[in-house]
């Protein structure tokens, strides 16, 4: 050390943030034998596992018991429901979380070859990152995991206030009676549906004209309607000016004079990736951007990579896993690359592992053959609102495609027209909407509404994304009586 400054230590990589994309990276690399730092201040794992998709969708299904239960009266008798939320905490407590300790996660890491570090990083020039006093130099690089986190809007007076955001609203072990929900998009109506069928007043708060505004306008109708008549009061086009909070309840004011109180606020108004702690000036890159910008092997820069939702692409967890794995290809390339060049030159490699690592992309299939790096492409990226009925899509929605200048056809059929629909009866609100390419004659966009229509979505995903003529998707045979069966009456409706 020199003057108090702290000596580098030399590893492979560093990756800053253990989320779910970080996570993969750290551990697959560490497998392949490189020296791999993992740092992270919070939970690895990140924001899926225990707040996220695993604990809510675990919600949502204890939710959607209650709502099938309900619906025999309709089918085959009577049968009364008497919700209770303690099981449903505790198995978010004792099996999806372990009470919100990494200690297994981060024994996993340590047990596949990783060194885990705990507290914040920071770019400290390139190739290099500050973890406090502890300051450590990557030969081949360092890959940024570090999310995002709830996006506060700054209303008057709502920072002085005890409110929730979603972390607050899955570790809840007793349910309010009442329940604002400041935010239409996926995450608010979710929860939404959730609490209002364990008996929660649930009222929603929109800004915008409606509910999941960046789905199709056949979405928002059928997911409005759905949580209606669950109970939940839906307002839209309000935005909302203060928030108070007496003690006991709280108290949103809107434009033109709408109020509404509750017992507890829930604020999902989306998520912000906080660039600024991340020392990108040290690397000649901008932290004021809302998200880092990345190419198709998810460089940064030089030496930089980043995966996840501060990349920008989706703040999904399938999302994060895909960029991994082409960072994964990335990095071991450039390993397998030192040490030819060490090899050519005589010189000792500095990747021990490197041969190992090779062996590892092969068996693992990161990449599609030896020393090719996957890029990526998003034009078929999938999504998923778990509310009931289920809201799927999959590339581009037909508004978006129409400011796009495509020569756009629309199929569109309800679920309910088909058979299995029919059979279904109760609870078969959907849809499903195609939007295709005239010209191009291929699928480049579609929604799929339902009970199932998160899987369902499935067959609409490989269309797109492998831009399977329409000629042949109309040829297919489809299973009856089943809800995907509805795509080819969706087909015949293109025009």
């Amino acid at each position: 050390m020199l003057f108090g400054v702290a000596e580098p230590e030399l590893v492979d990589v560093v990756v800053v943030g253990l989320g779910v994309g970080g996570e993969e990276v750290a551990e697959r690399l560490a497998e392949a034998g490189l020296s791999v730092v993992g740092v992270e201040r919070d939970l690895v794992g990140g924001e899926c596992p225990y707040w996220g998709c695993i604990p809510s969708k675990m919600m949502i299904r204890a939710a959607n018991a209650l709502a099938e239960a309900r619906r025999v009266d309709g089918l085959a008798g009577t049968a009364q429901v008497q919700p209770d939320w303690a099981p449903v905490a505790k198995r978010i407590r004792e099996e999806a979380t372990d009470t919100w300790d990494d200690t297994v996660a981060a024994e996993r890491f340590i047990g596949k070859g990783g060194r885990l570090v705990r507290g914040s990083g920071r770019l400290d020039g390139p190739r290099r990152v500050r973890v406090g006093d502890q300051v450590f130099e990557a030969r081949y690089g360092v890959v940024l995991g570090t999310g995002t986190r709830p996006s506060v809007p700054p209303i008057d007076g709502l920072a002085d206030t005890p409110y929730w955001t979603n972390h607050q609203a899955i570790e809840v072990e007793e349910l309010p009676e009442s329940l604002l929900v400041l935010g239409g998009g996926a995450i608010g109506l979710e929860l939404a549906q959730v609490f209002a069928r364990f008996g929660v007043r649930v009222t929603v708060v929109e800004a915008l004209d409606r509910v999941l505004a960046i789905e199709e306008p056949e979405a928002s109708e059928v997911a409005a309607a759905a949580l209606r008549a669950d109970g939940v009061e839906i307002h839209t086009g309000v935005r909302a000016e203060r928030v108070e909070h007496d003690g006991t309840r709280f108290t949103l004011r809107g434009e033109g004079g709408a109020e509404f109180t509750a017992d507890r606020l829930l604020v999902v108004t989306g998520r912000k990736a906080h660039l600024a702690e991340l020392g990108l000036d040290t690397v000649g890159l901008d932290a004021s951007q809302r998200f880092l910008p990345v190419d198709d092997r998810l460089h940064v820069t030089e030496h930089v990579w980043a995966v996840g939702d501060l990349t920008g692409e989706g703040a999904f967890t399938h999302i994060a896993m895909y960029q991994a794995g082409i960072v994964i290809a990335d990095v071991l390339a450039h390993a397998r690359k030192a040490k030819a060049g060490a090899d050519a030159s005589g010189t000792s490699s500095v990747v021990g592992g490197a041969m190992g690592a090779s062996s590892a992309l092969a068996a693992s299939g990161s990449s599609g053959s030896a020393g090719t790096v996957p890029r990526a492409d998003y034009r078929a990226l999938p999504r998923v609102t778990f509310t009931d009925p289920e809201i799927g899509a999959v590339g581009l929605t037909e508004q978006q495609a129409r400011e796009r200048g495509i020569n756009v056809q629309v199929g569109f059929t309800k679920l309910g027209s088909s058979t299995r629909g029919w059979i279904h009866r109760v609870g078969d609100d959907g849809f499903i909407k195609l939007i295709a390419d005239a010209d191009q004659g291929v699928l480049i966009g579609g929604t799929s509404v339902g009970p199932a229509g998160g899987e369902v979505l499935s067959a609409l995903v490989v269309a797109v994304h492998a831009a399977v003529p329409l000629s042949q998707l109309r040829h297919m045979i489809y299973a009856y009586p089943t809800f995907h069966r509805a795509i080819e009456s969706a087909l015949r409706d293109l025009s």
